[in-house]
């Protein structure tokens, strides 16, 4: 078995896979490509009853990132909208630890980690080991993975189940570079589960 096998004290985070940054104002390219798997990674994770961390933008309709208010996004992710839900086909299991960030009006969250109990909960649970995919990687993933890690914990991003935005073609790119540079390692989905593993469906759609 593969030193990557999901063992206790793992846990997968899936970062901001919503409608927003799939079809939506802040789609980013190639977002709706990775779900099938993201959908293989959480089956492994719940076949062996491993925690699953989805996170996700939870914004007041006037955030400071959003232009209007001098920020550099169009408004998206606002709160108990159509935007903000979880992307379709995204299934999560019922005992799914919901992250919602950048809640308040005034401070931005690209990490799944700022202004969350996301770190307590998970020592709670005793994990040490994070599987990291989702969307973007050149801003939430980036983010996540460097707080995961100044953190302590140990960090995989899983490399076919990430898309970055690219505003520069080079940000995807340094992006990946700064997460190895703060110690996490990258491998694919096959790597981690094995190339013809498809674990048994157990989980439920997650609530939008």
């Amino acid at each position: 078995m593969s030193e990557l096998h999901p063992r206790p004290g793992d846990a997968l985070v899936v970062v901001d896979l919503q409608n927003d940054f799939v079809t939506g104002t802040l789609a980013v390219p190639g977002g709706p490509a990775i779900v099938p798997q993201l959908n293989r990674a959480v089956d492994a994770f719940v076949h062996e009853r491993l925690p699953v961390v989805a996170t996700r933008d939870w914004h007041p309709a006037d955030h400071c990132s959003f232009r209007d208010r001098g920020g550099p996004w169009p408004p998206h992710c606002v709160a108990e909208t159509e935007g903000a839900a979880y992307a379709p086909g995204l299934r999560l299991p019922p005992d799914t630890i919901h992250v919602r960030k950048g809640t308040t009006r005034d401070a931005d969250a690209y990490s799944g980690f700022e202004g969350t109990p996301l770190a307590s909960d998970l020592r709670r649970r005793a994990v040490t080991r994070l599987f990291v995919a989702g969307l973007a990687t050149d801003y939430c993933v980036l983010n996540t993975v460097r707080d995961a890690a100044g953190l302590g914990f140990d960090v995989v991003v899983l490399s076919d189940a990430i898309r970055a935005v690219n505003l520069r073609p080079e940000d995807g790119p340094q992006a990946e570079a700064s997460m190895r540079a703060a110690g996490a390692r990258f491998a694919t989905v096959a790597d981690v589960i094995g190339a013809d593993v498809d674990p048994p469906a157990t989980r439920l759609e997650a609530p939008a």
